[in-house]
C-alpha cells in the first residue's frame, strides 16, 4: 500500500478555515512563510508538537519557535522587557525570532526543557491568517526531514514528509526570502545576543537597538545538547549528496569537473557554459545579489541534491554583513560531515 501523500491546498477563504479547524484539532499542516516552509501544530497542546518531532525525526534537543499573528500576543507566552518594541515596530512581521523567558503555557517539549521561547511573527500573510483563524499560537519548525535542506514551496513539503502524519500543505507559493529567521537573544537586554544569523541583517538590528549585538563564534551544538534555539548543530540545511565548498569556482575549475560532479555558483559566470552542462553547473543570482541568493538557494541544492551527482561543489560567498553570514551559515552546516 503507497505511502499516505499529503495534499496540497489552494489558500482560500474555505481551506483555510478547513486547516485551522485541523490545526485545533491537533493536526499537523505544512505553512508557507517568508522564510521557508513550516510544520505547524498547536503550540499549546504537548501532543501536537510531539507529532512535529516524530514526523521530522527531529531529537527533541533541538526546540521549536512559535509563531504569533501579532506582537501584542507576546505576552501571552513570554515575559517581555523594554528592547523588545522598537524590534517589534522595526521587523514583525517578519523573519527576526527572539529568545525569551517562557511563560508556564508553553509546553517544555518545545523549548528542549529550557526556561526560554523562541517566538516570532511571520512575515506571509496566509501563516498570520491561519494562526487568527486557528485562535492559536503555532510551533512551527521547517517542514522537511530533520536536518535536509529546506522547503521553499509546497513541492518541497509534500515530497519530503509523504508517510508521515502530515496530511495537508497550505500553498502560499515560492518563499520570499529563502533562509531561515535571524534568532536574537533578549533574555539580557542590555546584551543581545546572536544565536542565528538570518533573513535580517544584525546591522540593522543594531540601527534599531542602539547598541551592539554580540556575535559569538558559530555555535556547532552535538544532538544530544539542548540547544537554545533552532539551527544551531554542527551538520544540518544538507542534501544527501556530499557537498564540497569554495571560495570561487572561476571558468577553469569547472571545466576541470568529472563529468560525475555538480556546481552552485553565487552569480551567472562570465562565460555561459556549454548547452550540455547546464544541468550540472547552476547560479543562484544573475549578478550576485545577496537577497537572490538567500531566495534560490535551498531550491537550487535540492535540484541538483536530485541530480545524481557523485559529488556537489559551491561557492561561499565572502563577508560578514548583510545577508552573507546567513547565507556562509547555511552552507556550512550542509557541507559539514555527517
Amino acid at each position: 500500500m503507497p505511502a499516505p501523500r499529503p495534499r496540497i491546498f489552494r489558500p482560500t477563504p474555505a481551506n483555510l478555515a478547513r486547516l485551522a479547524a485541523a490545526l485545533r484539532r491537533g493536526a499537523l499542516v505544512g505553512v508557507p512563510a517568508e522564510t521557508v516552509y513550516g510544520l505547524a501544530a498547536d503550540a499549546l497542546d504537548p501532543a501536537a508538537c510531539a507529532a512535529i518531532f516524530t514526523a521530522k525525526g527531529r531529537p527533541s534537543t533541538d526546540p521549536l519557535i512559535v509563531h504569533l499573528a501579532a506582537a501584542r500576543d507576546l505576552p501571552k507566552v513570554a515575559i517581555t522587557n523594554a528592547a523588545i518594541a522598537p524590534l517589534a515596530r522595526a521587523f514583525w512581521p517578519g523573519p527576526l525570532t527572539l529568545v525569551l523567558p517562557k511563560l508556564s503555557c508553553i509546553p517544555d517539549l518545545i523549548t528542549a526543557g529550557r526556561p526560554t521561547v523562541a517566538v516570532r511573527v511571520p512575515g506571509h500573510p496566509l501563516f498570520r491568517e491561519l494562526i487568527r483563524l486557528a485562535g492559536r499560537p503555532l510551533a512551527a519548525p521547517s517542514a522537511n526531514p530533520f536536518g535536509y535542506i529546506s522547503p521553499t514551496r509546497a513541492a518541497h513539503v509534500r515530497d519530503g514528509l509523504t508517510g508521515t502524519a502530515l496530511r495537508a500543505v497550505l500553498d502560499g507559493g515560492e518563499c520570499t526570502v529563502g533562509v531561515e529567521s535571524t534568532i536574537l537573544d533578549l533574555t539580557d537586554p542590555d546584551h543581545p545576543r546572536l544565536l542565528r544569523p538570518g533573513g535580517i541583517a544584525v546591522e540593522a538590528l543594531e540601527r534599531v537597538l542602539g547598541r551592539p549585538v554580540l556575535r559569538p563564534k558559530p555555535a556547532r551544538l552535538s544532538p544530544a545538547a539542548a540547544a537554545p534555539a533552532p539551527g544551531m548543530l554542527a551538520q544540518h540545511y544538507s542534501p544527501r549528496t556530499p557537498l564540497q565548498l569554495h571560495p570561487r569556482l572561476d571558468v577553469a575549475a569547472l571545466d576541470a569537473l568529472p563529468a560525475d560532479e555538480a556546481a552552485l555558483l553565487l552569480a551567472k559566470p562570465a562565460r555561459l557554459v556549454r548547452a550540455t552542462e547546464r544541468k550540472r553547473i547552476r547560479w543562484l543570482s544573475e549578478t550576485g545579489a545577496e537577497a537572490e541568493i538567500a531566495r534560490h538557494l535551498f531550491a537550487r541544492l535540492r535540484e541538483l541534491d536530485a541530480g545524481g551527482w557523485r559529488r556537489l561543489h559551491a561557492e561561499l560567498p565572502a563577508g560578514t554583513e548583510g545577508l552573507v553570514p546567513a547565507i556562509r551559515d547555511r552552507l556550512l552546516r550542509a557541507a559539514a560531515k555527517r
